[in-house]
């Protein structure tokens, strides 16, 4: 008797459990790569937290560098004869360079984005949005060299700074960093605006621009909110361009032409010449947790604003 009928079904329920085997490999390998990143996360939040505890749980580390000196004491000076671990100035000055990078790359991004999304025509911006994605990709280093040899006596003539290395060049080269991120993410929020939107508005006889300014841009302002908090964790946490570019003196001044030095370059400068045990060491990764919940709590309000942006869409 011939099974040459039978075969046929034979050979598709076998290419369906094979199927079946790669998709499950599949999934698999991306469950374990998705565990393995929180997982990395965690640990590095387990060693940075465990190596600053000692300032709050060890008795000779308290008598050196305590919590309650970290803001009474008004210096920075790990390494005198009575060290001081002032956090104030450091403080200080990662609020002076974030603040003049926010002030200059905010409103280029945010107006950047909206011409791109509302008023250049197709084949701009297929030229203009990858040219400022590129951006990104300019490593960080190259930055702070281009603000350290240039851009530091290009400002210091334009403004009459005393000091060529200075907050306001350190935010300004940092700006250029911050720009893309910034950017993309503002712009893909204002692409996702109904074209609904788009066309009442017109319909009802307002211009483009009026259109884009009150009606676009209101609609995404969640999304264009979380494009700026996310700028705002990236230039916290900016290492290699305020190193290079800000003068890194712990001043506590609020003249952005005085020299500055930021939580992160503080890290970057010290940790590699420190004891390790050292209450100093302590103290520097203390500074490293303070950084992460800093940028941990900026990256949860941006998320919470891109669901909610989404859900607004949506329900329209």
């Amino acid at each position: 008797m011939s099974l040459g009928p039978i075969q046929p079904g034979v050979n598709v329920a076998r290419r369906r459990r094979l199927q079946r085997l790669r998709e499950g490999f599949i999934a698999w390998v991306l469950r374990a790569c998705a565990f393995s990143a929180v997982a990395g996360l965690l640990l590095i939040m387990v060693f940075v937290f465990r190596e600053a505890l000692p300032i709050f749980t060890n008795a000779e580390t308290q008598r050196e560098a305590n919590f309650g000196g970290f803001f009474s004491v008004p210096n920075w000076q790990p390494v005198s004869d009575v060290p001081k671990y002032g956090l104030v100035p450091l403080l200080v000055g990662t609020l002076k360079i974030v603040a003049v990078a926010m002030a200059f790359a905010v409103p280029v991004a945010v107006l950047a984005a909206l011409f791109a999304s509302e008023f250049a025509s197709p084949r701009l911006r297929e030229m203009l949005k990858p040219a400022i994605e590129m951006l990104a990709g300019i490593p960080s280093v190259v930055l702070g060299f281009f603000a350290l040899m240039v851009l530091a006596s290009w400002l210091q003539a334009v403004t009459g700074a005393h000091v060529r290395l200075n907050a306001f060049n350190a935010g300004i080269a940092l700006a250029l960093g911050i720009l893309p991120t910034t950017f993309t993410v503002c712009e893909d929020a204002l692409r996702a605006v109904p074209k609904s939107y788009r066309e009442a508005s017109l319909a009802l006889g307002a211009s483009r621009w009026q259109t884009a300014w009150r009606v676009t841009l209101p609609a995404a302002s969640a999304g264009v909110a979380a494009a700026i908090l996310l700028g705002l964790a990236r230039a916290t946490g900016e290492t290699m361009i305020v190193l290079m570019a800000s003068g890194n003196a712990a001043l506590g001044t609020a003249n952005v032409f005085d020299s500055a030095r930021t939580l992160s370059a503080t890290i970057a400068a010290e940790l590699a010449e420190v004891v390790v045990g050292s209450p100093h060491y302590s103290v520097l990764f203390f500074l490293g947790a303070l950084l992460f919940l800093i940028t941990f709590v900026i990256n949860v309000a941006a998320g919470l604003l891109v669901d909610r942006l989404r859900r607004r869409l949506a329900g329209a």
